[in-house]
Formats: C-alpha cells, sequence, structure tokens
C-alpha cells in the first residue's frame, strides 16, 4: 500500500485536500478513504458537487494539480478559489483551502489569499493562513499520521451529515 497516499518520508506536505477535508469531517472516512477504500463515484450529492464544480466559473481553468493538491481554478488576480455545494461543514472546506495555502507556502509560493465558493448559496468565504494556523497544522498532521497508522477505522460518529455521506451503506447498513 501507499503510504498515506504520501511519500515514504512521510513528509506533510504531500497529504490531499481531501485528506484534510476528512479530518474535519469524519476520521473513520479519512482512514477508508486513504486505503482507496472510495464510495464518492456512485454517491449522489458528491455527483451534484461535481455538477456545480463543472457548471460554474466556466473561464477559469479548473482543477490546477500541483503535487497532492487539487486546486479548483485560480482567478486572474492570484487567489485560489475552492468551490463547494454548500457550508454545512464550512470548518472542512476552511481547512482544505488553508492546506493548500500551507502547501503553497511550503514550495516557495508566498502570500496566497483563498476563497471558498458557494455558488448556489450566493456566497464566498475568504481564507487567510497565519502563523498560529501554521503551528495548528503540526497537531492536526500528527493526528492524520496516528489515525492512519491503525489497524482497525476509527468508530463510527454518528452526526446528522452522515445520512448523505457516500460511505453511509457502508457504516450503517
Amino acid at each position: 500500500m501507499n503510504r498515506f497516499l504520501m511519500g515514504e518520508n512521510m513528509d506533510n506536505i504531500n497529504f490531499t485536500g481531501t485528506q484534510i477535508n476528512y479530518y474535519f469531517v469524519c476520521k473513520r472516512k479519512l482512514w477508508l478513504f486513504t486505503r482507496a477504500i472510495r464510495f464518492e463515484d456512485e454517491n449522489e450529492y458528491v455527483q451534484l458537487g461535481k455538477l456545480i464544480d463543472e457548471s460554474t466559473y466556466k473561464r477559469n481553468k479548473k482543477q490546477i494539480e500541483i503535487g497532492n493538491i487539487k486546486i479548483d481554478f485560480i482567478d486572474n488576480t492570484g487567489v485560489i478559489h475552492e468551490i463547494k455545494k454548500s457550508n454545512k461543514i464550512e470548518k472542512a472546506h476552511i481547512y482544505q483551502l488553508k492546506y493548500y495555502i500551507y502547501f503553497l507556502n511550503k514550495m516557495g509560493v508566498k502570500n496566497i489569499i483563498g476563497e471558498i465558493d458557494y455558488p448556489k448559496l450566493k456566497q464566498r468565504q475568504k481564507v487567510i493562513l497565519d502563523a498560529e494556523d501554521e503551528m495548528e497544522f503540526k497537531t492536526i498532521f500528527s493526528d492524520i499520521h496516528e489515525i492512519l497508522d491503525r489497524k482497525k477505522p476509527p468508530a463510527i460518529i454518528n452526526k446528522p451529515y452522515c445520512k448523505k455521506c457516500a460511505y453511509y451503506e457502508f457504516c450503517f447498513v
């Protein structure tokens, strides 16, 4: 198995944005996803999110891959954007985008600002990375390593958003 979708050197900038997002949403989902147990392609809510992503901001280049991160688009002012369907798990969205900024900073790209776009809600959320966030990422990376080192997945969390999760049947049926 690949080492947590990272290089063997455990370099923390090789996590994916999805892994950072799932860390805040559900540790079990993070563990399963990292082991290539994936149900996103069949999930109607994931498909709706992809449709929103594909049908908005058509003038901008989509899905810019840099290492293990996939930025939805970069506008003409250099702001990186992440497109989301809803803001129900906004903390996960914010940290995913903060991770992209952190990643780019580590690659030598400085003074990056991010923005989460919620087209259905006609809302935007500005995201910056400060020194406190960088320190917090050390704890987040350590926690993720601990979760992914487990032999068994973390326990089911049973949150209201679980019913719309791509992993719902795997966990509850």
